[in-house]
């Protein structure tokens, strides 16, 4: 009798949690439909998520300004398009 309880118990939760999973993944699928056409409207109008600029910290010196250094970049054997620089090296 205990046994089948324990069975019982087992079966309600798995059935359970697998009811519990799919409503949350509905909600999410049913939600990202409705904000498809709207979230392309938007990304036209804004450049950034947050509708701030954002800097990465690593640009920034000790008082918050965007440095003037030169930056090290990084181009990989597979990467055929010429780097693209805003200004003229200083060499």
């Amino acid at each position: 009798m205990l046994n089948f309880i324990f069975i019982f118990l087992y079966v309600l939760s798995v059935l359970l949690l697998l009811w519990q999973a799919f409503r949350v993944m509905g909600k999410a699928f049913w939600s990202e439909q409705g904000q498809s056409t709207s979230s392309k409207k938007r990304s036209n109008t804004e450049e950034d998520r947050t509708g701030r600029l954002t800097i990465h910290p690593e640009l920034l010196d000790k008082d918050g300004r965007i440095t003037d250094e030169e930056l090290l970049t990084v181009r990989f054997s597979e990467d055929i398009d010429p780097p693209k620089s805003a200004e003229t090296s200083a060499e």
